[in-house]
């Protein structure tokens, strides 16, 4: 098999988007001027492609702000009540900007994607949103603190009197005077000073040794070592001291930079300024969805359809989430209420437990028939 990728623009000029439209924010109400324009459709492929190259899932831009589905892709995913995906099916009128005669067949059979799996799907997305909420909050704390970014030496500690000192201390601390070196050393020793010998049967513990020449070192490059080095030391000389280097914690340290550091490149700058700006340490735009899934949850168990434009009432509540004015604690304890009205409401719900198989089957058969003037 070949094999093919399409481009947005090869979709658009051979007429295969059935469906088009501007969802996220613009679509529930809750949009700035600063917002994205999120852009999500619904594609056919034609059959001599499918025969000829094999199947296309989906075409996506590289930010994933414009993203179209296949047809037998998102009918699969609205059979599964993917959020984001069956919103399509109830996206405002102002919003949609192609529509043809073949999504007006799916469109029609909108209420029967809905199933007692939006339970799960909608209240499953509200949950990570609220751990992104929390680990948001984690980020902009590391930046105040920790993220600093630092070396092998700095998790490198000098055993002393039943305990340790960290190793950058004790080269510039009172202790280094309680050792064999002279006083008119002192000033110009650095790490380069010093070698290591590994200790049999004791794991990252090291006799660290003395010389005056700085030929060995801790570390050969302080800002690119990942470990410390070992030296070959003559016989005859005696450890000045032993050293442990905490590796476990310099590998968690590295870890939480480099993610830290692509939270940096990766961040929407407006959002980040925004959640600064309303200093309550928590990613405002996510918790806000937290409450337009939960809502969203609980108006298809009790009207079997779904407002992608929410009403005025409450975007005027999800706003005032977006712009920070409530502490996490109180929106955390209102969500939980909402997850506890989520299982009430669905316990009592007449909607199918899922979509019927067959349907799915005919629809798409009625609908490529059609694409496809069979």
């Amino acid at each position: 098999m070949i094999g093919k990728t399409y481009t947005i623009e090869e979709l658009k000029d051979r007429n295969l988007i059935i469906f088009e439209a501007i969802m996220g924010s613009h679509a529930y109400g809750t949009s700035l001027p600063t917002s994205d324009t999120d852009i999500r459709g619904v594609f056919m492929q034609p059959l001599e492609d499918i025969l000829k190259y094999g199947y296309e899932e989906q075409v996506s831009d590289e930010t994933n702000d414009i993203t179209y589905y296949e047809l037998k892709r998102y009918l699969q995913l609205a059979s599964g009540n993917n959020p984001n995906v069956i919103e399509l099916l109830f996206a405002p009128t102002d919003c949609v900007l192609i529509e043809t005669d073949e999504w007006k067949l799916i469109k029609q059979q909108s209420s029967k994607f809905l199933t007692k799996r939006c339970r799960w799907t909608f209240a499953g997305y509200a949950d990570e949103q609220i751990k992104k909420a929390r680990g948001y909050n984690k980020k902009m704390n590391w930046e105040e603190s920790e993220m600093t970014r630092k070396t092998v030496l700095d998790f490198c500690y000098v055993l002393k009197d039943g305990g340790s000192i960290a190793f950058k201390n004790w080269i510039n601390s009172e202790p280094l005077k309680n050792t064999s070196i002279p006083l008119h050393f002192h000033k110009t020793i650095n790490q380069r000073n010093f070698g290591l010998v590994a200790i049999d049967h004791a794991h990252d513990l090291y006799a660290m040794y003395y010389q005056t020449s700085p030929e060995w070192g801790l570390v050969s490059d302080e800002e690119k070592a990942n470990n410390v080095q070992l030296t070959s030391v003559s016989k005859g000389l005696y450890p000045i001291s032993y050293v442990s280097f905490n590796k476990d914690a310099y590998s968690i340290h590295c870890k939480k930079y480099k993610e830290y550091q692509t939270w940096l490149n990766e961040r929407n700058e407006d959002r980040f300024k925004m959640n600064k700006q309303h200093g309550k340490n928590y990613d405002s735009k996510n918790m806000m969805h937290v409450f337009r899934l939960l809502n969203v949850a609980i108006e298809i168990a009790k009207t079997g359809t779904i407002n992608v434009r929410r009403p005025k009432d409450e975007i005027e509540i999800l706003m005032k989430i977006r712009r920070g004015e409530y502490e996490i604690d109180d929106l955390l304890r209102d969500a939980e209420a909402l997850v506890k009205d989520l299982d009430e409401v669905y316990s009592k719900s007449s909607l199918p437990t899922a979509v019927d198989n067959e349907f799915m089957f005919s629809l798409q058969l009625q609908i490529r028939k059609m694409f496809y003037s069979l």
